[in-house]
């Protein structure tokens, strides 16, 4: 409760603090056309945060997710919500700590792994060929990498038996007692089935966001497949829980047969570690695999994905799409651009849609047959191309349709870089710069190929005469 209230006063601040800057620029929530922010819980959680209450005021705000936001480290960071999965990431970070921390033990560890390949290639185990089998190494997850946890737990899945290998040569020549008795609690933990299972569960469910986490750093953004691959992973997940439960059971049974890992019987009582269950109902070891820990963390996987991609924002995003002109407007869509309109009541009146229906007919043709629509990008190279050729006159309902798309919260991956230079710009030897000293040394850095091509001369004539100086350049 006292965290609960925290949270609220934080957000009642911040949302002062937006209307403060609102009023020193003369601006007003109620005019507002979009808000993006990251998935800070005070920020875009269903109740009391900063997305509700501005949209309480004006519904047309509408929410869009920052798209470069990390979705795989923003899924883990959920999971982790879960004691066991916690648990999992602690025990892989410890594994990649003993194992991959001395070069000498990489060397061991790519040895055994190339024993073992070339092992199972004699016995037809594996299949050679061009680009099959090739070397691989233990990969540690970076909160700052993008599906790098994912890589993490395929690399450790893959290499389990060549692991356990190695922390038992460790265990027994380890330079210490304890570093001995570290690795043999390793070996203890990772050989157990609960392991495999929350290895092989959280494996699973990064895979099927794997590649939307990639398209949404993309510089190069699409709007249309990234959404077509949020709908995919929220159907994917969906589908996993309702009928993926034995799938992936038969999947670790079969895994943990090489590392000859124990396996529980479903039906059997759950033999609980420590005092938690002591006096807590019993249960079958089923329920804890299939209720208590499967179940439970997909639907948080899914609940995460519904509350940062919902239904009105996606659907508005694909509408936005269509105003693109690449490929020669091949996305145009009159209907979906008419709905655009319809998510915007106050700027655009039941005439108005009207009217916008027929002025999208004639503005098609005519953006068509110009030659300048072939070289067009995106939407701001046509709104640019339009207030040139002064066509936002002839068609002011279009260009309105073309500025609401244009100030929708739509944060990139050059968004996500842009507050990754802080840590160069403002870093431990200058860590009591100032506001505006930041402002002005981020500017010059992020857009440091147009400073690149600005004179020195002109560069020191411009500093020489903004004051009065005693030296001169």
């Amino acid at each position: 409760m006292v965290l609960n209230g925290f949270i609220r006063d934080v957000t009642l601040s911040l949302k002062q603090a937006v209307e403060n800057s609102f009023s020193r620029l003369r601006l007003s929530i109620s005019r507002l056309q979009g808000q993006g922010y990251d998935g800070a819980c005070n920020m875009q959680d269903k109740f009391n945060c900063l997305k509700t209450l501005i949209l309480k005021e004006n519904r047309c705000a509408y929410y869009v997710h920052y798209f470069a936001h990390q979705l795989q480290l923003a899924l883990v960071t959920m999971a982790n919500n879960h004691d066991q999965i916690t648990l999992l990431f602690t025990l892989v970070s410890n594994v990649m700590n003993v194992v991959g921390v001395l070069c000498k033990r990489q060397d061991i560890v790519r040895e055994k792994q190339a024993a073992k390949v070339a092992e199972a290639l004699n016995t037809r185990d594996l299949s050679s060929g061009q680009g099959l089998n090739q070397e691989t190494n233990l990969k540690h997850a970076g909160d700052t990498r993008w599906g790098s946890h994912y890589g993490t737990l395929v690399s450790l899945a893959s290499m389990c038996s060549t692991v356990i290998d190695v922390l038992e040569m460790i265990s027994e020549d380890g330079s210490n007692s304890e570093q001995r008795a570290e690795t043999n609690v390793l070996l203890d933990s990772i050989q157990s089935f609960e392991f495999v299972f929350n290895l092989y569960l959280m494996k699973t469910i990064l895979a099927i966001t794997s590649e939307l986490s990639q398209a949404l750093q993309r510089k190069d953004q699409d709007i249309v497949n990234a959404m077509n691959l949020v709908q995919i992973s929220k159907v994917r997940l969906q589908k996993i829980r309702e009928s993926g439960w034995a799938s992936l059971l038969d999947d670790m049974l079969s895994f943990c047969e090489k590392p000859e890992i124990d396996v529980p019987k479903m039906d059997d009582m759950l033999v609980a570690r420590g005092r938690k269950r002591c006096n807590a109902q019993e249960i079958t070891n089923l329920h804890h695999y299939c209720a208590e820990l499967f179940y439970t963390i997909l639907d948080m996987q899914i609940q995460e994905l519904n509350a940062r991609f919902t239904k009105s924002n996606t659907e508005l995003l694909l509408c936005v799409t269509c105003l693109n002109p690449s490929n020669s407007f091949s996305s145009f869509d009159n209907k979906k651009l008419i709905h655009i309109a319809e998510f915007y009541p106050k700027e655009f009146s039941s005439m108005e849609l009207i009217v916008l229906n027929d002025q999208l007919d004639t503005y098609i043709i005519d953006i068509l047959s110009s030659s300048e629509s072939s070289r067009l990008n995106g939407i701001i190279d046509l709104a640019k191309k339009m207030v040139e050729t002064r066509r936002e006159k002839i068609y002011p309902l279009v260009y309105l349709l073309l500025t609401l798309a244009l100030i929708l919260s739509v944060a990139t991956a050059t968004i996500e870089r842009v507050f990754s230079t802080m840590n160069i710009v403002k870093n431990r030897l200058r860590n009591r710069m100032g506001d505006e000293l930041m402002n002005d040394s981020l500017v010059v850095y992020i857009e440091r190929k147009i400073f690149d091509g600005i004179d020195n001369d002109t560069i020191m004539e411009r500093f020489q005469k903004m004051k009065t100086r005693q030296g001169q350049l």
